[in-house]
């Protein structure tokens, strides 16, 4: 198949509207071919210099009040529940946690209970706080049962949808040609407390013909951030000790102390001290409002910390991938195609010599360091199929678990393609076990593995691994050497 002469990768390219454009405006370049690691942050919202973001984080804690009240006062009945509580995620964005893709599951109905559940229980007093400067969303997220990290990016989504639409319109109108925008009627878009009832709303939007939704919607890089918002779990039990240490109470730090200590021993696991942590917490949640506090002080660094991590996010995803595409790919056998297999492993072998002798793997390493995360490897390598007649899905679960991708053309001719890290200690049992259940649970058998290693040591526990399995002569199992020491003397055969 022939290669189109500029890639379609990104908003940019499907809407013939220069990238600096794009991020004059301030919106992030989005892949509309996958979604990109990034989630809108409600304290970028809370602490934004910005009058409008500050309104759009005082309207999510209205209509999050508003649930308490309903929930409190038990006015939740089926009906309320579906049009309060339940909402689509809002895949159009193309952001978020999708590995293919940009569908997601939503708000569904184990949401709207567990968020109903604490807001008439252990949240009755959200909205009304008066250790912390504010109300935060985040706290919801902060206790076991609660909104998880993907919830919380969901629900932020749709409660500021109506700013997104307008945002994008915005650009829409005076950027993109007119044959390539249209109206959408878009549900759920304003709340209307006078009637209890959610509105919707006509918008002019970036069209794309063929992908679900049909319109794209752009998102203001200063209120993204990537894998975790600035108040969140992990790091609050991280701060536990400086927490229960410091309460100025003597009373509720005795308590608390007590409570903690009696839950653990000199022979705990830190896994154990974590779960004992969060068991107090959830018993004496005046914790969480301490820690609330914490963060709010420190809330410059959150903006900063963001903002790398977006910079960083647009070089691997956008830069390194359009380099990749756009400098060693493009116009190469890469983007022939036969069969599910062959034009699998056609690709795979490609990539590992354009890694391994044309200078590639740089685009593999952030700020002089390796990928550290298969799921980021996973993204990359979806972005450069674009070009592709197959079906390319990924994280496919047919009741054995997940595999990388599915590569497929019709019932009868797909292939399995799982990537891994040499770093990954369940690399053994997977190329061992877990690459012929896939294959059972997929219906075929046709499958390749693909490893990827940054150093000598790894290279070489590798391929004693392949040895010892007898698969090191398997033309379906390559390693990719991606080791920026050995390069650009050249590098091993695998």
């Amino acid at each position: 198949m022939a290669l189109e002469t500029k890639p379609n990768i990104y908003f940019s390219d499907f809407f013939d509207v220069s990238p600096e454009v794009v991020d004059l405006y301030g919106a992030f370049n989005i892949s509309v071919i996958n979604d990109l690691p990034l989630f809108i942050d409600p304290f970028l919202l809370y602490d934004s210099d910005e009058a409008k973001y500050r309104a759009l984080h005082d309207d999510i804690i209205l209509y999050l009040k508003f649930l308490r009240d309903r929930a409190v006062a038990d006015e939740l009945n089926e009906g309320n529940v579906a049009h309060w509580f339940l909402f689509k995620e809002v895949k159009q964005n193309w952001l978020g946690f999708s590995r293919t893709g940009n569908a997601g599951t939503g708000l569904g109905k184990k949401f709207a209970e567990s968020l109903c559940g604490n807001l008439k229980s252990v949240f009755r007093d959200f909205g009304s706080e008066t250790v912390t400067d504010g109300s935060h969303l985040e706290k919801l997220s902060l206790l076991d049962g609660g909104v998880g990290r993907d919830h919380l990016s969901d629900f932020t989504t749709n409660l500021i949808k109506g700013f997104l639409l307008e945002y994008t319109q915005t650009f829409a109108q005076a950027h993109i040609a007119v044959g390539r925008r249209r109206r959408f009627r878009v549900d759920k878009v304003h709340f209307d407390y006078s009637t209890q009832r959610w509105k919707d709303a006509t918008f002019e939007l970036p069209y794309l013909p063929g992908l679900s939704g049909h319109y794209v919607i752009l998102t203001p890089k200063e209120i993204l951030t990537r894998d975790e918002a600035w108040i969140n779990q992990g790091d609050l039990l991280d701060q536990f000790t400086q927490l229960r240490t410091s309460l100025s109470d003597d009373s509720l730090r005795a308590q608390v102390n007590s409570h903690f200590l009696a839950r653990i021993t000199e022979k705990s696991t830190e896994d154990e001290k974590r779960k004992a942590a969060l068991s107090t917490i959830t018993k004496f949640h005046q914790l969480l409002d301490f820690y609330i506090l914490r963060k709010e002080r420190d809330a410059p660094k959150a903006h900063a910390v963001s903002s790398e991590k977006v910079r960083d996010t647009h070089r691997q995803f956008v830069e390194n991938v359009t380099a990749l595409v756009s400098n060693l790919l493009a116009g190469t056998e890469f983007y022939e195609e036969g069969n599910s297999y062959d034009a699998s492993l056609k690709r795979v072998h490609f990539l590992k010599r354009v890694i391994e002798s044309s200078d590639g793997y740089r685009l593999f390493y952030l700020k002089g360091k390796p990928i550290k995360r298969e799921a980021d490897l996973h993204t990359m390598f979806r972005l450069t199929w674009y070009a592709s007649s197959f079906d390319v899905n990924s994280e496919v679960n047919n009741g054995r678990g997940p595999v990388d991708y599915k590569i497929s053309k019709g019932a009868r001719d797909k292939s399995l393609v799982e990537f891994k890290l040499a770093s990954n200690s369940g690399l053994r049992r997977n190329l061992e076990h877990q690459v012929k259940v896939y294959e059972q649970a997929n219906d075929t058998k046709s499958s390749i593995k693909v490893i990827m290693c940054f150093s000598d040591a790894e290279y070489e526990k590798v391929h004693k691994m392949l040895r010892d399995l007898k698969l090191h002569e398997k033309e379906s199992v390559v390693v990719i050497d991606a080791n920026s020491e050995n390069k650009p003397s050249g590098s091993k055969a695998s």
